[in-house]
């Protein structure tokens, strides 16, 4: 090997160091060459593979034993990537290219693809006047570890709404978490094992499939309609799967932007009790809603659903706080990993200040100022992109997703691909689909939406997608 460069020697030793552990050429608890042997492999002084030993020594990727060497570390190695469970598909269909895209964008690049509000539209004075309400409280706030349960405060607000629905839960039945996804990793840690089949919505959330393949387990998906799961389809994969829990948005669906009929929920409810499964209703998009849509959790008190929500599409996606309402011994189970996991509830900083901005009467004037804007948006992004041929599957009663089919023949992926170019992140449809059948789809998000460029942007790639299906 050639000389290295002057300079960066000891950096390209580390990093040839660190690739091979990201490779696994050299696993937990192997012996590295000696620094003899190495300074001769990479034509460097043995000085420099020293200096370069003792700094992954410093930050824990190797350590050295007295009179043997050095040896790689058992916290360096990372674990298995979800990308090796299985053959590498097309990243435009892959359900981590939308949240790559999104959430390393840089500022000049446009997001109707993305989940989330835009800055400007959040309560951004009220998180402010809480976050300096904070900094004048106990030190102990702003120094030590959550709680197990999380903030009592926070619990008691959640409790609060969830009565106005008519769930009758205690606070034994409520545990907060880090964010709406590690609750649902929690409870995959806690009712799955590797090989399980858990029922999925089809076009479903995206990160739902991420998460429960990095939990080794087989997805099956289920129709959706514009009242909710087909039913006939739900009751047959019950049959032939047998299935341990199924996942779910009741409002709002994401990407459907539907809500769930009272017929549909009963329905479920009847044949997950006949099935013994387990259903987890995602409830993030809830405060979106005009009016409440049926809820399962309602409907069945918290027997075999399990609620789950979170803060980041109503308040901050900064501030980090998830929750989960459940039965009570499962509860306990899931405060026991959360420990084990986590080591304690989410942040105390998070969680009071949600519960701030929550108690506080500008809470609900925010969300109501929402609600109105987003009509709005949602008239004027159905109107843009009708003049391109871009149909919503549906008008959602409420929320920021249309779910959009584009003109016949033309394949979602290819589109988003062209318009990343041009610097507008999209959201393709089998990006959503565990089928892999909602090519000609896309969500968008229509507080994003609303902008000439990205109108230009897909203006161009359509009609080079177009020309691509005509030659």
């Amino acid at each position: 090997m050639g000389q290295l460069r002057s300079g960066t020697k000891i950096d390209e030793l580390m990093d040839t160091i660190r690739a091979k552990i990201a490779s696994r050429a050299i696993g937990s608890g192997d012996r590295l060459p000696s620094v003899r042997a190495f300074a001769e492999t990479m034509s460097v002084s043995p000085s420099t593979v020293v200096e370069a030993y003792d700094r992954l020594a410093a930050e824990g990727v190797i350590g050295a034993r007295r009179g043997s060497g050095f040896y790689v570390t058992g916290s360096s190695v990372p674990p298995m990537s979800v990308s090796e469970m299985g053959p590498r598909r097309d990243r435009a269909v892959d359900p981590f290219w939308i949240s790559r895209q999104s959430l390393d964008a840089d500022t000049s690049t446009l997001k109707p693809g993305c989940g989330w509000l835009p800055t400007d539209w959040m309560p951004n004075v009220a998180l402010r006047k809480a976050l300096r309400s904070l900094a004048r409280g106990d030190d102990a706030l702003l120094t030590e570890y959550g709680s197990t349960r999380g903030s009592l405060a926070l619990r008691r607000l959640l409790l609060g709404r969830f009565a106005e629905e008519g769930i009758d839960a205690t606070a034994d039945q409520l545990l907060l978490t880090g964010s709406g996804t590690q609750a649902i990793d929690l409870i995959c840690r806690f009712l799955l094992h590797p090989g399980d089949t858990v029922l999925v919505d089809d076009p479903g959330y995206f990160n739902f499939q991420a998460l429960l393949r990095a939990h080794r387990v087989k997805l099956v998906g289920i129709p959706y309609t514009p009242t909710g799961p087909d039913t006939a389809a739900f009751e047959a994969a019950l049959i032939a799967h047998k299935p341990r829990l199924y996942i779910t948005n009741s409002a709002l669906h994401n990407p459907t932007g539907a809500s769930m009929s009272h017929q549909t929920a009963y329905r479920l409810l009847s044949a997950a009790s006949a099935h013994d499964l387990t259903i987890v209703e995602d409830d993030i998009f809830a405060d979106f809603e005009p009016s409440p849509s049926p809820r399962l959790a309602v409907l069945d008190g918290l027997d075999r659903v399990i609620r789950i929500g979170s803060f980041s599409k109503t308040l901050s996606a900064s501030v980090r706080c998830g929750y989960i309402a459940a039965r009570r011994d499962w509860i306990e189970g899931l405060i026991d990993l959360q420990v084990a996991t986590s080591f304690g509830g989410p942040s105390p900083v998070a969680t009071e200040l949600i519960a701030d901005v929550l108690a506080g009467g500008s809470y609900r004037k925010h969300m109501a100022d929402l609600r109105q804007r987003l009509v709005h948006a949602r008239d004027r992004t159905a109107a843009r992109l009708a003049k391109l041929g871009i149909t919503p599957w549906i008008i959602p009663r409420g929320g920021f997703y249309l779910w959009c089919r584009l003109p016949d023949g033309l394949d979602s992926a290819d589109v988003a691909k062209r318009c990343l170019k041009a610097g507008v992140v999209l959201a393709p449809g089998n990006v959503f689909s565990v089928s892999q059948s909602a090519a000609p789809f896309m969500r968008f998000n229509v507080a994003q939406s609303d902008i000439q460029r990205v109108e230009d942007a897909l203006i161009q790639a359509l009609d080079h997608a177009s020309s691509s299906v005509g030659s």
